[in-house]
């Protein structure tokens, strides 16, 4: 598989100091002078890969140095957490560093593209940190793309995951639920709806389409009419139709309203994320 290659901003911060140097900035720092850094965005580590980094440490040593910052004392980590959490593991006292001077904009991309890149974050800790990035150091999702290497669509349907209420994210963060599985969820109009399916698309082991099949089969279900309801609406069977359509292929709520051909759609969102996603996939921007 071919490796990925590094963002921009990544490879502009890191390069400077690992391929330029030739080691003469390489120190060996004591583990206990070193901490996580601030603000990491992994925050589980898989215990088996963990020991298995370990066991090849010890076997081999580190290859690569982590690259640290220094306050006071304390090297903060920058990028390499789990190759220090391995070494210690692994019983080493000392491990190689290279110390940098960043910003805290670029602490916080070196540590996401690193994490990213190595597939270490799960999908919460993913979206968390394009989050962070975009909310915090006022980087869009263009510039998010062209960091990480990664499209706007894929990047938006990420951040798409933040809007599951704790319950589904635990379900995604332990793997139960993926996020392919777990999109289509979105459409749902409630919590309690989006909680019960998910559930039932993890019981019954739903690949992503068959996900896809069961919830477009949930909101083609017509609603329990409301039995203090005097009249009963009739709903023009081509008009619904449409409506299941629109919610299938904009994975949200559309609610659309016709009277002698006339009328309106609605399409809901709920967030900023969520309306620049369903604009680009509307107007075909990507």
């Amino acid at each position: 598989m071919k490796k990925q290659a590094l963002g921009k901003g990544l490879g502009a911060l890191l390069a400077n100091n690992i391929e330029n140097d030739n080691n003469k900035n390489v120190l060996d720092v004591s583990i206990s002078d070193i901490k996580p850094g601030k603000g990491q965005p992994r925050k589980t580590f898989d215990k088996e890969k963990l020991e298995a980094l370990a066991a090849s440490i010890k076997e081999h040593g580190i290859i690569q140095p982590l690259i640290v910052s220094k306050e006071g004392n304390t090297y903060y980590i920058i990028a390499g957490e789990r190759r220090w959490r391995a070494a210690a593991l692994a019983g080493l006292k000392t491990v190689p560093v290279i110390e940098k001077t960043v910003t805290d904009k670029e602490y916080m991309e070196v540590a996401l593209i690193e994490n990213i890149q190595r597939e270490d974050l799960n999908p919460i800790e993913e979206a968390q940190a394009y989050a962070k990035l975009i909310n915090d150091y006022d980087m869009t999702q263009e510039k998010l793309s062209a960091v990480v290497g990664k499209s706007r669509s894929a990047i938006a349907n990420t951040l798409r995951l933040l809007n599951f209420d704790n319950e589904i994210a635990q379900m995604i963060i332990s793997g139960e639920l993926t996020p392919g599985q777990a999109r289509p969820i979105l459409a749902l109009p409630d919590n309690k709806k989006q909680i019960n399916a998910a559930k039932y698309i993890i019981e019954n082991d739903f690949s992503a389409r068959q996900a896809e099949n069961y919830i477009k089969e949930l909101l083609s279900e017509k609603p329990e009419k409301k039995k203090e309801e005097k009249k009963e609406k009739t709903i023009n069977p081509d008009i619904a139709e449409v409506n299941q359509r629109l919610q299938s292929a904009l994975g949200t709520k559309v609610s659309l309203e016709d009277k002698n051909n006339k009328g309106k759609i609605v399409i809901e969102y709920y967030s900023s994320d969520e309306r620049e996603r369903l604009i680009e996939l509307i107007t075909g921007l990507k």
